[in-house]
């Protein structure tokens, strides 16, 4: 059901992004940001795990450097039928971990000196559990698109504000109709992308729940560290 409702909300993020081009250019338009977003998708397919890691400041951690983090990944890989992601570290007190990377072969994982200081091993290797679960359903890449598609649309509304406000500072004849649809592109649109990629975001963080949860064996072990 998780994969149906991302399939869907997907196609409705992909629409908004249609929708403006028609409203901005037409056919043309149309035509114009559906080779945007193959563009900028084809970027984020290539790119996004050294943007996320590099905007991180994560860096990588070597076995023989720390053989414990390297056994957690290694064993929660091995349990979720994975291949061996690479591992990095961030220096920061935030709890956190994440995935990112096109694919199962080209996954790295990243945890904060800040979880690590805080969960237990049982609960690092459930978190690491709910991580490869994202590599395995593949939701690094479904996000990274998905934020590139967001983004695309936030910087069209950007675009729309201006042409609004210098359309109706010179105060055109005839223009309060596209005044107005500038308007819905620049307010309401920017909204329904956020709206729709927060939804995708919770369906795949409910899907990773209930992979990492199965794949670990200790269900319990990540509902503590969540609370943590």
């Amino acid at each position: 059901m998780n994969t149906v409702k991302t399939f869907f909300f997907m196609m409705a993020l992909t629409g908004l992004l249609l929708v403006i081009g028609a409203a901005l250019g037409g056919f043309e338009g149309i035509i114009l940001f559906l080779l945007i977003a193959v563009v900028m998708n084809f970027g984020a397919y290539w790119f996004s795990d050294r943007i996320a890691l590099g905007m991180a400041h994560a860096h990588p951690v070597t076995e023989g450097e720390d053989p414990e983090l390297f056994g957690i990944v290694a064993e929660q890989a091995s349990l979720a039928g994975l291949p061996m992601p690479k591992v990095h570290e961030i220096a920061s007190e935030s709890p956190n971990a994440f995935a990112t990377g096109r694919s199962p072969k080209k996954a790295t994982v990243a945890v904060t000196t800040g979880i690590r200081r805080i969960l237990t091993r049982e609960e690092l290797g459930a978190v690491l559990a709910h991580e490869m679960a994202h590599v395995g359903n593949r939701d690094t890449l479904i996000m990274a698109m998905v934020a590139t598609i967001a983004g695309a649309i936030s910087m069209l509304a950007f675009m729309a504000q201006i042409s609004a406000i210098f359309g109706g500072m010179r105060g055109d004849r005839g223009g309060g109709g596209n005044i107005i649809g500038l308007l819905v592109i620049a307010i309401i649109m920017p909204l329904a992308a956020s709206i729709i990629r927060l939804a995708i975001s919770r369906a795949r963080e409910y899907q990773a729940d209930a992979t990492g949860a199965r794949n670990s064996g200790n269900p319990y072990a990540l509902a503590s560290a969540l609370e943590k």
